[in-house]
């Protein structure tokens, strides 16, 4: 029989709290942080579908399978549905991942088991109505064709689709080819195939009753079969050039380099580079790029991590009569990193980051998907007072000492504007 256990963490300065985990006996993770003090509940229910998982020929096949499953589940159709979550009071949404697809919700604590019962039926049971295909074909469409639109979030599409191996570039949208190929069999089959408890985790926080709360998913999604599913083939993309030509006045850069993934022992100091790279207005992007040289109006790092791999993602919008120094000088940046960072940038960081943890022990949305996320990437959930200690023992020697290991390098660069740039060497 699946078992359930808790654990807990010592004082520090964010609220103790335990994490309840249970395993049904299909595969299916529960995780839940009681808060005593909250009237919420939240939820974050992930399952193992992703664009990874699209056929090359349906690119955005999971996309459209995720709007397919809120147009009716059981015996709601799609407007008894929509109807009963907002009857709960239930703040919803839903997102496809490179691997996962997840369904989120926040309600009156008194409402959350009902609202689960809800969710049950959309990802086991849901109608997929081939009469509404048309109708969700538009809906993916308009969110590919509104990428154009946005030539930041094209350029940085474009940035991971020449750092990843394919699968792990895709966006989420895919592209007009696979979403107008796409039929209802389709549709059914990638809902068998991926949606699947064997590799499902559902995080819930807030004020619950962890007994009724296990009685209530064992009820709902014990009858789940689980499926056995292949992993992705990796496959080398072919060669594309780092320029996108786009008309306008405006220029758009993009650089990653590879870093090191969640679940590595080194993540925090990792990130905790990047932090200082960028991330406030004393960042050194904001100060170098930005502020003393006013060569472009946006500028930002992120460490992006999947489950095995993982990249910073570097952006910068300029002019495109001072996108070649942008560049420069961004990269610039970028390898005086290898230098190492200061103490006195380490401490901003550290506020910024407590402040943080702070403003997510007040949010139990916020909660539910930190610790559904935590399992996937670590197969255990860190508690808010654990991280603070992590970011207590944080220090610039560990820092430095990860950045002599891991110094920035290997490139990958693209430009979107009305020109070619030169490409750093």
């Amino acid at each position: 029989m699946p078992a359930s256990s808790h654990s807990s963490t010592s004082p520090s300065q964010v609220q103790r709290r335990t994490v309840e985990t249970h395993q049904l006996a299909n595969g299916l993770v529960l995780l839940a942080e009681p808060v005593a003090t909250a009237e919420s509940a939240a939820f974050t229910l992930m399952v193992p579908c992703g664009s990874s998982n699209d056929p090359a020929s349906r690119l955005g096949l999971s996309n459209m399978l995720c709007d397919m499953v809120m147009r009716g589940a059981g015996d709601r159709d799609s407007r008894a549905l929509i109807n009963d979550l907002e009857v709960l009071g239930v703040e919803r949404g839903e997102s496809v991942g490179i691997s996962q697809t997840s369904f989120s919700g926040a309600t009156l604590a008194d409402n959350l088991l009902d609202a689960l019962a809800i969710y049950a039926d959309i990802v086991l049971r849901p109608q997929l109505p081939a009469e509404q295909l048309d109708a969700a074909k538009m809906v993916c469409l308009q969110e590919i064709h509104g990428v154009e639109d946005e030539p930041s979030q094209k350029l940085m599409d474009e940035l991971r689709r020449r750092t990843y191996l394919e699968p792990w570039g895709r966006t989420s949208h895919g592209d007009e080819s696979g979403v107008e190929a796409s039929t209802a069999a389709d549709i059914k089959t990638q809902w068998s195939a991926h949606y699947r408890p064997n590799g499902a985790i559902l995080g819930v926080a807030g004020k619950i009753d962890w007994d009724q709360l296990v009685e209530l998913v064992e009820s709902q999604f014990g009858a789940w079969e689980p499926v056995e599913s292949a992993k992705p083939l990796e496959a080398q993309r072919e060669k594309l050039s780092p320029h996108i030509d786009f008309e306008g006045n405006q220029c758009h850069i993009g650089i990653s380099f590879p870093s090191v993934p969640y679940s590595d022992p080194k993540y925090l100091q990792a990130w905790a580079a990047v932090g200082v790279l960028s991330g406030g207005m004393s960042s050194r992007l904001f100060t170098e790029v930005r502020e003393k040289r006013g060569l472009c109006y946006s500028v930002s790092a992120s460490l992006q991590t999947q489950r095995a791999r993982a990249s910073v993602m570097c952006y910068a919008g300029t002019t495109s009569e001072r996108a070649q120094e942008t560049l420069d000088v961004t990269y610039g940046e970028l390898i005086r990193l290898r230098e190492g960072v200061l103490q006195s940038e380490l401490q901003r960081l550290k506020a910024r980051i407590k402040s943080g943890l702070i403003m997510q022990q007040e949010s139990t949305s916020a909660r539910s998907g930190s610790i559904a996320r935590d399992w996937y990437h670590l197969a255990r959930v860190r508690t808010l007072d654990e991280l603070g200690r992590q970011v207590d023992e944080l220090s610039a020697h560990s820092i430095n000492a990860y950045l002599d290991e891991h110094p920035p390098n290997n490139f990958t660069f693209a430009t979107l504007g009305p020109q070619a740039l030169k490409i750093p060497v």
